[in-house]
């Protein structure tokens, strides 16, 4: 399903909006996590695929590869961690910390009474558990009964303990905030709610890190159009979009690319935030094989960026998402082969869906001139079910990449 948005405006980004969510701010955010060994070093490469760009009809398709931003595998290892950051240092305003600092262990005595807690559908408790064992707190992971056990153990493995729960990701975000009230702890939550934004906006300044990024790779220029005229992002609670699109909008003010959102069909809730005008719950049943998006209440912060920003909104099935991790991975002769989690890859399956249907590449004006970015948001965060439905191992890919990159003179923008 796609839903054109008509609440979508074009024009300088607005100043109530650029409080919360800011050019500056991802500055910061990204030389502060820097430092952190958590990350590998550098910006995340951006690849152009000029066989899928012929393939689809468009003039270029380009593929910014989060899955190598940290051995954890996802761009959540820039939500999580900034924010815990922030939190740490709001916590501790008389001490003066190094924010830099933080996530060394260097104030590990001062905070090993802390304990941070969060629900998360797998990359986000991964990212916080692992900034919270670095900088010295004790972490809660809170998993709905659809996190699948490799998921539970990759985040066991960075020292969080586990709480299972029955329900959805909405239930394991409810009962976070019930265990945090009932114990003292604190939440760090990639979604907001009633009473609870500052840590929200804190992840999604995280993730301007990829847009600050890509503005580099590509030599944007303030008020100048944007490289891309199309930026495909995926859903979830809002948050990822959100932190992306807001940079874009500032930087590039009414001249900005055309935005769109890409979610499971069953765990739409953006899309029928669109349709209702504020920030709503899915109609489906929420569970997906894009387990990262499989979430069924949008997250109110986000939602203030998304409806003026986001100009479509679409729904794919699985089976898409499928599809496209696997086109992802088999590469091509121009085209490096990437491995893409079940999440990264939704980006590219609306990118098929809206090209394979004209009325749809009408209506979010992608033709053949279309210069089109994605976000490839995770690698094979649950290996075994990246191998079963991939039908071949990361690690083979990663092969195939390699060989690709000696035979071939580099694609990395």
């Amino acid at each position: 399903m796609l839903f054109s948005n008509l609440r979508a405006v074009r024009g300088p980004y607005p100043a109530e909006l650029q409080q919360l969510l800011s050019i500056a701010r991802a500055r910061e955010s990204r030389a502060w996590l820097s430092a952190w060994k958590g990350l590998a070093p550098g910006a995340t490469p951006l690849y152009w695929l000029p066989d899928l760009a012929a393939a689809l009809g468009v003039a270029g398709v380009a593929v910014k590869d989060e899955a190598v931003r940290s051995p954890l595998g996802s761009f959540k290892a820039l939500g999580a961690p900034i924010a815990l950051v922030r939190l740490i240092l709001r916590l501790h305003a008389g001490r003066d910390l190094e924010p830099t600092a933080i996530l060394s262990g260097r104030y590990a005595g001062l905070l090993r009474d802390c304990t941070v807690i969060s629900a998360t559908d797998g990359n986000h408790g991964r990212g916080l558990a692992a900034a919270a064992r670095d900088a010295g707190c004790r972490c809660v992971i809170v998993l709905h009964a659809h996190v699948s056990s490799e998921r539970e153990q990759a985040i066991a493995a960075q020292g969080a303990r586990i709480v299972r729960i029955d329900g959805d990701y909405d239930d394991s975000v409810r009962e976070a905030a019930r265990l945090a009230d009932e114990h003292g702890w604190q939440v760090v939550s990639d979604t907001s709610y009633a009473g609870y934004e500052d840590i929200p906006r804190d992840v999604m300044q995280g993730y301007g890190t990829i847009a600050d990024e890509l503005a580099e790779q590509t030599g944007a220029c303030a008020g100048e159009p944007c490289a891309f005229t199309h930026v495909l992002l995926q859903g979830g609670v809002g948050g990822l979009a959100a932190g992306i699109v807001s940079y874009l909008w500032e930087l590039h003010g009414a001249r900005r690319p055309h935005c769109v959102v890409v979610e499971p069909r069953q765990a739409d809730c953006l899309l029928q935030s669109a349709i209702a005008g504020h920030a709503a719950r899915a109609s489906g049943s929420v569970d997906s094989v894009m387990a990262g998006l499989a979430c069924g209440e949008t997250s109110p912060l986000a939602w203030r960026y998304l409806q003026p920003a986001v100009d479509d909104f679409l729904a794919v099935d699985d089976a898409a998402a499928v599809e496209a991790m696997r086109r992802l991975a088999s590469g091509s002769e121009r085209d490096v082969p990437l491995v893409a989690g079940e999440s990264g890859a939704a980006g590219l399956a609306g990118l098929i869906a809206l090209r394979g249907n004209a009325e749809w590449a009408r209506r979010t004006r992608l033709d053949a001139d279309a210069r089109v970015l994605l976000i490839n948001t995770e690698g094979a965060t649950a290996p075994a079910v990246y191998e079963q439905l991939v039908g071949l191992s990361a690690n083979a890919v990663l092969d195939r990449q390699a060989a690709w990159k000696d035979a071939r003179p580099s694609r990395r923008a």
